[in-house]
């Protein structure tokens, strides 16, 4: 399948941008050769490749490797040394004025800042200005189909029962008394994957108490905690269908090895779900009102809410993730912590929203899936409103 070279056009010209600047040097740019589609080839050398706002595309390449973007359209022009680098470059952006780049000021997204600061002084001084592409990126990179919005949805109704069934084996373990290790209970959720068709990148992670306050806990055979009466269990659990090109579904559970869920775990349950929900509701009411919302505008609204019950520095990561074929996406993270993400929630786009507070002696986060559609967005699967208590 080739590059649809007049879409991106299209999309240039609603951004009102001149072109969008491809260049990659020894593959360090994987979002170029994916969103260009290029072929296994022989490329050691410096490439560029523009994709004016309208006009024929145009690529530099080095002589000895000439036919490294073959497949791809356009005219080409050749270089060999750094002088005829540099003057070809300029003939190659021609009357552009404002380009974009795989490129974020000061690191600001740092997931697109694939080019390096010296190649965009290079292309400054063809007399160029550099903007990042990181909201084309998510168009070429973040956008599901309506088959893998399926797929989602499919293994959204395998992990959800998977996960009912796994709080299930905790509390009947539990109850007689049985030893079943944070481990013990991974690997029973991977099995339970294996038999539902459902393939995932590591996890899931299972913490008790303590261990739930590290957000990348992951038991080890040996080396994991045994769940006993009165923990407090976080289970967080991704996972997609085996398809070609489907997406992932990544939600995260609480539940209490007891009949009653003590008031010290509710409370903080309680602000962690109002955050999740300030923010869910932030992305649904935008979108249904058409109004553009950017990931740091989100990661805000659960904050502020968190920040504001006290418990601020104890949530340490952003609000939420891209979700994609892979289980962080290449689209806006609702991220204005780690990150200042300014790329735009798009249709056809789907995130995390997983607010947490990570207290010493037990941490809690919740999280669910919103799907941006073209004109409303909503949540996937279920909404844990409070601690589930596994021995009522």
């Amino acid at each position: 399948m080739s590059v649809d070279i007049q879409e991106m056009q299209k999309d240039l010209r609603a951004a009102k941008l001149d072109g969008w600047l491809f260049y990659d040097f020894r593959g360090r740019d994987p979002i170029a050769q994916r969103i260009l589609k290029l072929p296994a080839a022989m490329r050691t050398r410096r490439w560029f490749y523009l994709v004016p706002a309208k006009g024929t595309p145009r690529k530099l390449v080095h002589k000895i490797e000439s036919e490294s973007l073959a497949a791809l359209p356009g005219d080409t022009f050749y270089y060999a040394g750094q002088e005829e680098l540099r003057k070809n470059l300029a003939k190659t952006v021609g009357r552009a004025k404002t380009v974009a780049m795989q490129y974020s000021p000061k690191a600001a997204i740092p997931y697109v800042a694939m080019v390096d600061a010296g190649t965009v002084e290079l292309v400054r001084g063809a007399g160029v200005r550099v903007v990042s592409s990181a909201d084309l990126v998510q168009k070429y990179e973040a956008c599901w189909t309506p088959q893998q919005l399926e797929s989602h949805l499919q293994a959204g109704r395998a992990i959800d029962r998977i996960v009912r069934d796994a709080f299930q084996q905790a509390a009947t373990h539990v109850r007689e008394k049985k030893i079943l290790t944070e481990y013990d209970l991974q690997q029973w959720i991977r099995a339970e994957f294996d038999a539902a068709g459902i393939t995932r990148e590591e996890g899931p992670d299972v913490a008790v108490n303590a261990n739930a306050s590290d957000p990348h806990y992951g038991p080890a055979a040996g080396k994991s905690a045994a769940i006993r009466e009165a923990d407090l269990l976080l289970l967080d659990v991704w996972g997609k269908t085996a398809a070609p090109g489907s997406v992932y579904y990544d939600i995260t559970w609480i539940g209490f090895l007891g009949a009653k869920v003590p008031e010290k775990y509710a409370k903080i349950f309680r602000i962690a779900r109002d955050a999740r929900d300030k923010a869910v509701d932030l992305i649904l009411s935008s979108i249904s009102a058409g109004k553009p919302l950017q990931g740091w505008q989100v990661d805000k609204a659960a904050r502020s809410i968190i920040e504001k019950a006290g418990y601020g520095k104890y949530f340490f990561h952003r609000t939420g993730h891209s979700i994609g074929e892979s289980v962080h996406g290449n689209g806006a993270n609702m991220d204005g912590l780690e990150t200042h993400d300014v790329r735009h929630l798009i249709p056809r786009t789907c995130t995390s929203i997983e607010p947490g507070i990570y207290l010493p002696e037990f941490g809690i986060r919740t999280e669910v899936n919103v799907y941006i559609g073209e004109r409303e967005a909503r949540v996937t699967g279920a909404l844990q409103n409070e601690i589930l208590p596994l021995l009522a």
